[in-house]
């Protein structure tokens, strides 16, 4: 009994001193969970962080027709662009019109429907920015520089701008307000020759077919339609000091009927992948 008793008395001092004990008891514990709080914290933190990361590089696509007014010389390298841009933007399709920057110019200034104007020289490009045609400030994607352009083997053995002068050699320009026409004269006023060509055609296609057709003898065009004709032509090289180099502006117009697929358009052509089709083709870097 006594034995019994002594237990009671020692389970009811325990209980006794339980109460204060697990008070102070207690307070290091929630203490240690708030220390814990952090912790917890701490991936919460980090988490936007990795939700937002993606952002940056996820590139939107583009739907719907994007109607592009393009100089002559960029045919080649532009329609590499487009099929590029097609791949990039399955829902897109890209419809090219190539001519001449003057003329192509005057149709959107007259009204034609185009979401993209890229023109082969800034004075053309002017003329869509003095009409308020465009929806923002022109960006510069590209330059390029002027060879002489002759016939495979070089029958008349041209070697330099003064050469084009000879009598009975035809030679073969554009008109002064065709970017190719305008640097073509800037080219031999500078080296101090006066040359009457035989025609005038309508942008640098034209020069580069009469020249390889045996139509004419020479004609200055830029460097990327030499290397466009291939076997069919060869370049004399202009020297530094004669030499013009192009300058190719790009702008989405202000009443561009698909505006974000002008848009993803010109970024595309300012991209890495872009530039880098550009530059297989003997365009160079702004």
């Amino acid at each position: 009994m006594l034995a019994a008793v002594a237990t009671l008395g020692f389970v009811a001092a325990s209980c006794g001193d339980d109460n204060p004990s697990s008070s102070n008891t207690a307070a290091p514990s929630t203490a240690v969970a708030t220390t814990a709080a952090p912790a917890t914290e701490a991936p919460t933190t980090a988490a936007p962080a990795t939700t937002e990361a993606p952002t940056p590089s996820a590139a939107p696509t583009v739907s719907g027709d994007v109607t592009v007014f393009a100089a002559s010389s960029l045919t080649a390298a532009y329609t590499e662009i487009g099929d590029a841009f097609k791949t990039s933007n399955p829902d897109a399709n890209v419809v090219f019109n190539f001519a001449s920057s003057s003329d192509l110019v005057t149709q959107i200034n007259q009204g034609a429907a185009a979401d993209v104007y890229a023109s082969a020289d800034t004075a053309n490009m002017k003329k869509l920015t003095d009409a308020g045609g465009n929806a923002a400030e022109p960006q510069v994607f590209a330059t390029n520089s002027l060879q002489i352009i002759v016939q495979p083997g070089n029958p008349k053995a041209i070697t330099t701008l003064a050469d084009l002068a000879n009598p009975g050699l035809i030679y073969v320009t554009c008109a002064p307000e065709v970017p190719i026409g305008k640097y073509a004269q800037q080219a031999l006023d500078s080296a101090g020759v006066t040359v009457t060509p035989a025609s005038l055609e309508e942008n640098v296609k034209g020069i580069v077919t009469k020249v390889t057709l045996g139509e004419a003898d020479a004609g200055i065009v830029y460097t990327t339609d030499v290397i466009a004709a291939g076997d069919k032509a060869e370049g004399i090289d202009i020297p530094e000091a004669n030499n013009v180099i192009a300058t190719y502006p790009v702008a989405v117009t202000k009443a561009a009927p698909n505006p974000d697929g002008a848009q993803g358009f010109v970024d595309f052509v300012l991209s890495d992948q872009g530039q880098k089709i550009l530059a297989s083709y003997g365009f160079t870097s702004p």
